[in-house]
């Protein structure tokens, strides 16, 4: 293996940490690298042709009060495969926060769990206030650049998918919404679109956006809401967008106050907002399901006169307060999928009656479903999902559900060593759906090492077509996405 170091960070977290998400499989990196000639057990399939990249929490600053692992600083972690060959980087996001925290030597923004007006420095942009927008949520491609999003509400952060040049932020063509962009923008790679969608705590409180190809804001719509809601995801299908409003979300009383404290209302169906892919807010098309909150979907596609929507349905949105539980155990509650009793789900609107029918599709607990890009807002037949870790927020490896036969393919990592959100890699000239690779990081705490592993897509359960040992042990994080650049 070669590397070079392009920068090193200094950092004032405590050298005896024991905070459980900067710890650990959650250990922040202070280093960002280049490397190539990397050490490859197996070999690199030659029609694998792209960029696996994943965005990860690395705080450098010790919290103003206390440490939600969703603060930490965006970090991306890209590995670029060509010719049986790999490259891998990783560099910190350079948002604005991190440039004034590093220039200001200490924490200045409020964190998840912290007052916001604790904040040293207040900052306006997204659903809550005074919050740093660390960009380390999602990571997507659109129009050739790499974009990294906040998990509320933020700005986008553009970077090259295989140097990791930073590039500045996204603009829209000039019509970059005040409100930010949620989490988790779409791609459709069939039309080169993104979609989105924010949210804020003043009416109409929702937004709903188009980018085209190109890169400019095509379309941008109100929806409006009966209240402040903190959805996380949506979904698109040929022909529609599917926007959600859970029933839990910051309660009215004490956002009023300014409090942002979220809270579950079992006694609200769940909405969803059905529009056409450029539609108006009156052409908005509302359905009422069971009560639950949604953190991710998997796809969307139609069927007829039908939608249909796949995602992660909680059993328990919001897991009771154990007793005796310190303030930190008691916010990191949120964190455990098993606890909240996430399992694949299925949703159906009938366009012609309004009718929603909704069925339960496995009863193993899992989560993070990824797909064959190609297949977005299309009808698929596979998801893989990440196969969450009990207690904590870590996946201890994936699953390929198959949806036409009901049958689950599970991968399970050896005991100490985690996986990332892993994605579907179609190989050069496939043509079927399953027809490539699933690329995943791990984090191996018994050997204190990184890999990137390869398995073929058709056959998970095989082992890996080819294990690349990295310069340094990753933190665990949140989303990945995969870029081709070969058909």
């Amino acid at each position: 293996m070669k590397t070079e170091i392009h920068e090193r960070f200094e950092s004032n977290l405590p050298a005896d940490d024991d905070h459980p998400y900067r710890t650990g499989p959650w250990r922040p990196q202070t280093t960002e690298y280049d490397a190539w000639d990397l050490e490859v057990e197996g070999e690199i399939p030659r029609d694998l042709a792209g960029v696996y990249l994943r965005n990860t929490e690395n705080p450098l600053l010790t919290p103003i009060e206390r440490y939600h692992p969703f603060d930490g600083d965006g970090m991306l972690h890209s590995i670029a495969f060509e010719d049986g060959e790999a490259v891998y980087r990783n560099r910190f996001v350079r948002t604005d926060g991190f440039r004034a925290e590093r220039e200001a030597g200490e924490s200045l923004f409020a964190g998840a769990a912290e007052n916001p007006k604790l904040a040293r420095k207040t900052c306006d942009l997204g659903a809550r206030p005074n919050m740093k927008d660390a960009s380390s949520t999602d990571i997507v491609v659109h129009n050739g650049e790499a974009l990294s999003s906040f998990w509320l509400c933020g700005d986008l952060y553009r970077h090259d998918p295989k140097t990791m040049e930073p590039l500045g932020k996204a603009d829209f063509g000039g019509r970059f919404p005040k409100e930010g962009v949620s989490a988790h923008p779409k791609i459709d790679e069939v039309t080169g679109e993104m979609l989105f969608f924010n949210y804020s705590t003043e009416a109409p409180y929702m937004h709903y956006g188009v980018v085209d190809a190109d890169g400019a804001l095509a379309h941008y719509v109100d929806v409006p809401l009966p209240g402040a809601r903190m959805p996380h995801d949506m979904a698109f299908t040929e022909h529609y967008a599917i926007l959600n409003d859970c029933p839990m979300f910051w309660e009215p009383e004490l956002l009023k106050k300014g409090h942002h404290v979220s809270a579950y209302y079992p006694d609200l169906p769940t909405r969803f907002g059905v529009i056409p892919r450029r539609g108006s807010a009156d052409e908005i098309r509302w359905f009422e399901a069971a009560p639950t909150y949604v953190l991710h979907w998997i796809n969307a596609y139609e069927d007829g006169d039908e939608i249909v929507l796949d995602g992660f349905f909680q059993e328990n949105p919001s897991p009771a307060r154990e007793p005796g539980a310190t303030p930190q155990e008691t916010m990191l509650r949120f964190l455990d999928l098993h606890t909240m009793g996430a399992h694949a789900h299925r949703w159906r609107f009938d366009l012609r009656t309004g009718e929603c029918r909704e069925e339960r599709l496995s009863d193993r607990i899992m989560e993070f479903g990824m797909i064959n890009g190609r297949y977005g807002g299309r009808r698929n037949r596979y998801s893989y999902n990440a196969l969450p870790a009990k207690g904590w927020f870590g996946f201890e490896g994936l699953v390929k559900q198959d949806f036409e036969t009901g049958a689950e393919d599970v991968v399970r990592l050896p005991e100490g060593v985690y996986a990332s959100e892993t994605v579907m890699a179609p190989r050069i000239g496939s043509t079927a759906e399953d027809d490539g690779y699933l690329v995943t990081f791990t984090m191996d705490m018994n050997h204190d090492r990184s890999e990137c592993l390869v398995f073929d897509a058709a056959c998970p359960t095989d082992p890996p077509v080819a294990r690349i040992t990295l310069p340094e042990r990753m933190s665990c994080g949140t989303h990945a996405f995969w870029h081709a650049t070969a058909g």
